[in-house]
């Protein structure tokens, strides 16, 4: 489970880096998630558990899984309207879960079902998995995980494509994410913009880039110790929480390939700061990059985001949605009651698949 005990004290720098110390709340203790009633008269979609190839992951150092698990979700109408094409909509899972977990988390297929019932026009709904050796890609491009920024722009969409019957094109792909997977839905977003066409950013995390604030507290782990008393993937499965975070981070961003066995750079060494590392963490965070992109977001039909206002991610979120604002982006933007977590299935159900059926092309025929 992600929501575990945060036993070590870890550097404030550090933390921020990834957006950990104003999430910490979410992850204390069990949270419980508000879940939709079922719709009554809702009609069950198919589920299909598929393997999708990763070139884009082809030769990664760490060794993770170049064929990779997703669910592919198909609305009531799909086996027997054989003619008929569907928009999709690709949903990004958080740090330390998997496609199944996040499954779980959004409550599908109830909640595409309830959707649908609700009056939502049917479309495909894919969530691929992105957890690696230290349970988070990033969503990022890097040689120690593999490019998993262009696995779910590419690779992943390319399959569906091929293998679904699909409107293949931008204007009928939608993207959204959550948490890690928000940050995914920003990068990929801003990135990949001839490939979706809307876009939803739920809760995201590391948004801002951070600097050294001063040397490591006293009592911080030391982290290249813990990497070097790793004997078994068992050991790695006992570290704490922000640990194998602040782990999957240097992966992500600071991969070295002649530093193994892990390839990477943590941004503190012998208990000082590295520059070079944190300079490289910076530039992977949206607010830093968010201005090269602003004719990629313009292009978008629509882009919304939320956030809880219990969640220390609302002041980032809040900085984004800003930034989008002053340079005439239209985008929606809000601030709801709950936690970083409690609110995502009813969130899925009632605001994100309304959001993509209000916006996605539905037709083969262009759309305005």
């Amino acid at each position: 489970m992600r929501y575990r005990s945060f036993h070590f004290f870890l550097s404030r720098t550090l933390l921020a880096g990834l957006g950990l110390s104003l999430i910490l709340p979410a992850f204390s203790a069990q949270v419980k998630t508000i879940v939709p009633p079922v719709v009554a008269g809702a009609r069950p979609v198919r589920v299909d558990r598929i393997k999708i190839h990763g070139a884009s992951l082809e030769g990664n150092l760490e060794g993770d899984a170049v064929d990779r698990d997703a669910l592919v979700f198909l609305p009531p109408g799909y086996d027997k309207a054989k003619n008929k094409r569907y928009p999709v909509v690709y949903a990004l899972h958080g740090y330390s879960i998997g496609a199944d977990q996040w499954s779980k988390e959004i409550r599908v297929p109830q909640t595409i079902e309830g959707a649908f019932g609700l009056g939502a026009q049917e479309m495909i709904v894919v969530l691929p998995d992105s957890k690696t050796l230290h349970n988070g890609s990033m969503y990022s491009s890097s040689v120690t995980t593999g490019d998993f920024e262009n696995y779910v722009a590419r690779d992943v969409v390319a399959y569906v494509d091929a293998h679904y019957r699909t409107l293949a094109k931008r204007e009928s792909r939608g993207l959204v994410g959550h948490s890690m997977g928000g940050y995914g839905a920003s990068r990929i977003g801003m990135k990949h913009s001839d490939v979706f066409g809307s876009l939803y950013i739920m809760s995201p995390c590391c948004m801002s880039p951070r600097v050294a604030g001063g040397p490591a507290p006293a009592n911080a782990p030391d982290m290249e110790k813990i990497l070097a008393d790793i004997k078994t993937p068992e050991d790695m499965a006992k570290l704490p929480f922000g640990v194998r975070a602040q782990f999957a981070t240097a992966a992500a961003w600071s991969p070295n390939p002649k530093n193994p066995p892990y390839y990477f750079d943590l941004p503190v060494k012998d208990g000082k700061p590295q520059p070079e590392v944190l300079a490289k963490w910076a530039a992977n965070a949206p607010l830093a990059f968010v201005d090269q992109y602003i004719w990629a977001l313009k292009r978008y039909k629509a882009i919304s985001m939320d956030v809880g206002d219990q969640d220390g991610l609302r002041v980032d979120a809040k900085k984004f949605h800003e930034i989008m604002e002053t340079n005439g982006i239209a985008n929606g933007f809000e601030i709801y009651e709950g936690t970083h977590t409690s609110a995502v299935a009813d969130r899925f159900q009632n605001h994100v698949m309304p959001f993509f059926s209000k916006n996605l092309c539905f037709t083969a025929a262009p759309c305005k």
